[in-house]
């Protein structure tokens, strides 16, 4: 059966230049990849895609008959894909073991996060055989701000929740990361979820979000208590950073290499990591940011 990755995240967060890379990469260790293009309102694609919903349905021709805004004729586009999901599977190869799909999805969190359209497409994909990983993209200046971070992390939960898939969530453009303000803390406090109540002691510091301090709280809490987000980091430009996170989107999706994979690896430097200690993970990364103090 085929496997496919579901990207997802907010406006901003890298999905089409994500979707672009990691095919880039899958396809130089000989993966046969496709990437397939569910954001009706994604006129400049980074990538060559190999599935459009534009084939299917337009987002300004909805928005012009319907008299429908941006944010409805999203919606209304993937009630109508949802619909017509036979289109999508008729010309996704789903049940080939060999093919291997990167499927960009619109950048409208409540399509992920409440609507039921996109769940219920990837269900059917799940049906027909496919075996289907979500991955969920946050820009990592969102660390730098403890507001940004908290709302991060409910979209993150919120994701996971609605969608009912195995789950990768990712801080990307980790090598912008030392071109913003300084983190309060470290990088591993971030990608681990530590305890969050070092962040609701900055945010007490601020007048507008002590106001709302209780909720903050409610929110921490909901996070902490289902324990499961956490996050990978991310340069889509940084050959081995693509490959850890690759390798752990296929262990979430049950993907294995075939020989050919392994000896292209191989040839690339990149063949396998061993078990790294948690301190070790993000090593690149903490040292970048040293370098960038220092």
């Amino acid at each position: 059966m085929a496997t496919a990755q579901l990207v997802l995240g907010p406006p901003g967060s890298g999905k089409s230049t994500y979707c672009a890379g990691m095919r880039e990469f899958l396809s130089s260790i000989g993966r046969k990849v496709s990437v397939v293009n569910l954001d009706p309102a994604n006129e400049s694609l980074p990538y060559k895609e190999d599935i459009n919903i534009t084939d299917l349905v337009r987002l300004e021709e909805v928005m012009e008959r319907l008299k429908l805004g941006p944010n409805g004729g999203l919606v209304y586009c993937m009630e109508y894909l949802e619909t017509n999901v036979d289109w999508l599977v008729k010309d996704m190869a789903v049940k080939d073991a060999s093919h291997y799909y990167i499927i960009d999805c619109p950048g409208q969190v409540e399509l992920y996060t409440h609507h039921s359209s996109l769940r219920n497409i990837t269900n059917r994909l799940k049906e027909e055989g496919m075996k289907v990983v979500s991955v969920h993209l946050i820009d990592c200046e969102n660390c730098t701000d403890p507001s940004k971070f908290i709302s991060s992390l409910l979209v993150s939960l919120s994701c996971m929740l609605q969608i009912e898939l195995p789950h990768v969530n990712i801080l990307t453009k980790i090598d912008l990361l030392s071109k913003y303000k300084e983190l309060p803390f470290d990088i591993d406090y971030y990608t681990d979820v530590m305890d969050l109540s070092y962040l609701l002691s900055l945010l007490s510091d601020e007048s507008f979000f002590n106001r709302y301090k209780k909720l903050n709280e409610a929110i921490i809490s909901i996070v902490e208590d289902h324990s499961l987000v956490s996050f990978l980091t991310l340069s889509i430009q940084d050959k081995e950073s693509v490959h850890k996170v690759s390798t752990e989107i296929d262990r979430a999706s049950g993907y294995i290499m075939n020989q050919d994979e392994r000896d292209a690896l191989t040839s690339s430097f990149l063949s396998s990591y061993p078990a790294e200690y948690q301190y070790m993970k993000n090593m690149g990364v903490r040292e970048k940011l040293t370098e960038n103090k220092d």
